[in-house]
């Protein structure tokens, strides 16, 4: 752990709290965001957030440090929204998703040679992107994506995990989070070129 961890934890571990409420300042949105992929309402996932905050209180004694605390975090997050989810009957496990056979890309997209028949556009100046219509297009892709892209996608891009702290997080392997996060990602693009045609 580094120092600052090192800290941190031992102010959670002393009740203090400003520590809490900077943990909850830094990671409150991201988990909601989070639980929210695992479980029908907003609501649901609000209590399922107050539920892991509550975990890492009455667990931050035991914490180790065999991870990061953020990941040690999530991980207590994923773990109550996954089940929260299966009671919900919304949740469907990651393996049953990872194996499916579908290309990232249409492969009408390339020539036989694999080069690009037709490359993707190069989307323009900054705030084209940045605008809030296109913010629009990218969440609803994410949302539209499988639940377990949605969550590495989210995770990675959305929320800035490390591929680590992702992998960590929701209990996958690092083949897995990475085939989930190109599929993804390539979805989100098309959508995107769709967009900006």
């Amino acid at each position: 752990m580094q120092l600052a961890e090192t800290s941190l934890v031992a102010a959670l571990r002393d009740g203090d709290e400003a520590a809490f409420t900077r943990l909850v300042k830094e990671y409150g949105a991201a988990m909601l965001r989070v639980a929210r992929l695992y479980v029908g309402s907003r609501a649901v996932a609000e209590e399922v957030v107050q539920e892991a905050w509550l975990g890492v209180l009455n667990g931050i004694g035991a914490f180790e440090g065999r991870s990061s605390l953020k990941t040690w975090i999530f991980r207590i997050l994923t773990n109550i929204a996954k089940t929260r989810g299966e009671r919900e009957g919304r949740t469907v496990p990651f393996s049953a998703l990872a194996s499916d056979d579908e290309p990232s890309v249409d492969p009408e997209r390339f020539l036989p040679d694999g080069h690009w028949a037709s490359p993707p556009p190069s989307f323009g100046p900054e705030e084209r992107l940045l605008g809030r219509e296109t913010r629009a297009v990218v969440d609803e892709a994410i949302a539209g994506l499988p639940p377990s892209q949605a969550l590495v996608i989210t995770m990675r891009d959305v929320e800035g995990f490390t591929s680590e702290e992702a992998r960590n997080a929701l209990g996958i392997s690092e083949t897995n989070q990475r085939v989930l996060l190109h599929r993804a990602r390539s979805k989100v693009r098309q959508a995107l070129e769709d967009y900006l045609r």
